[in-house]
């Protein structure tokens, strides 16, 4: 039990010692005030209010830290120190506040539309500044209304509360400053067509910088933009202008794809014909140097021997010629008539 003699070095009694009890700690307190009160032990008036009291001093001395978030303890306002997810103690009656924060989890800003039940209410904008935030001028002097959303974390909860005011409406007002100015730069179609991963990359870099330069103990993670319309008198109008654009688009890709279908084809038949060219001309030219090379050979041979040379000729010749004959007739040449040998009706009907 807890005495009253002993030090206070500590809340619990002197020192580095293990906290006691706490129902030790909570009769023990109520024990001297019994005895302190008017009446002394006989004293019933104040009891219901002396527990009441202590009830109230117990409850605020536990709080809860969710396990996504840490808990920055600040007494009569100063920091103190950082503690981790989980259930802690604290000084109670307001001597310690915990502000929990969630660092590990990514929260977002959304800048022209609100998302129902949004959690976090940094998250959407605000009623009377959601249409002005969006209204942007680009480069080539056209309104545009740019929807976007910033996805960011806590990284240092210390610069978080105490270097800046309101970080999360200076993040809000960074993100709005930064969209403007790259989106300024680029002409109308970039913004609403090929140039959206282009401005996301290059407002998430700036507005990273912004986030360093103002202490904010933020990260930013990612931008990414939403609708982008032209304002609403001039939407039809745009909008026809888009759907013309697509249509000759449309029509251009279409050439395109016939072009590349019959350019290579014909391309194709003409390598195709200037190889089979070539190979005829080859062709030709190898059996006129064969037929060159032949004929000299049989001249040399000739000149050796004219007699049998031209025997062999006139065999050969006859060797080729007399198979595509099918019908044959052989002849004395001291023949005067060749008539009675031929046999008319055998051979009328056969082919010559």
């Amino acid at each position: 039990m807890l005495h009253h003699n002993q030090p206070s070095g500590s809340p619990w009694g002197g020192g580095k010692q293990d906290p006691p009890n706490l129902g030790e700690v909570f009769y023990t307190i109520l024990h001297h005030l019994k005895k302190m009160l008017p009446g002394g032990r006989n004293s019933s008036f104040f009891i219901p209010l002396i527990i009441f009291f202590l009830a109230i001093i117990f409850w605020t001395c536990f709080y809860t830290v969710p396990s996504d978030s840490v808990a920055v303890i600040q007494r009569f306002g100063k920091y103190v120190h950082i503690v981790p997810a989980g259930l802690h103690l604290k000084m109670p009656l307001g001597i310690d506040t915990a502000e929990i924060l969630p660092v590990k989890r990514q929260l977002k800003q959304e800048f022209g539309f609100i998302t129902p039940m949004a959690k976090n209410p940094n998250q959407s904008p605000r009623i009377n500044t959601r249409r002005q935030e969006t209204q942007m001028v680009t480069g080539d002097l056209n309104a545009a209304l740019v929807e976007w959303v910033v996805q960011y974390r806590i990284s240092d909860p210390i610069k978080f509360l105490f270097e800046v005011r309101d970080p999360s409406e200076t993040l809000r007002y960074v993100s709005e400053s930064v969209m403007r100015e790259v989106v300024g730069d680029r002409t109308v179609d970039e913004v609403i067509t090929i140039g959206r991963q282009e401005i996301e990359s290059e407002a998430l870099s700036k507005m990273q910088q912004l986030a360093t330069k103002y202490a904010l103990g933020i990260r930013i993670d990612q931008v990414q933009l939403k609708n982008i319309n032209p304002p609403q008198p001039v939407q039809a109008s745009f909008n026809e202008v888009n759907q013309a654009q697509q249509e000759k688009e449309k029509l251009i890709n279409e050439a395109r794809r016939d072009y590349n279908k019959v350019i290579p084809l014909a391309l194709g038949e003409k390598d195709q014909r200037i190889r089979e060219a070539d190979g005829y001309r080859l062709k030709r030219i190898n059996e006129a140097k064969g037929d060159t090379v032949r004929f000299n050979a049989l001249l040399f041979e000739y000149v050796k021997a004219p007699e049998v040379t031209k025997r062999r000729i006139y065999l050969e010749t006859m060797q080729a010629v007399l198979p595509n004959i099918r019908t044959k007739i052989i002849i004395d040449e001291r023949a005067n008539n060749i008539l009675p040998l031929l046999n008319l009706n055998d051979t009328q009907g056969e082919p010559r």
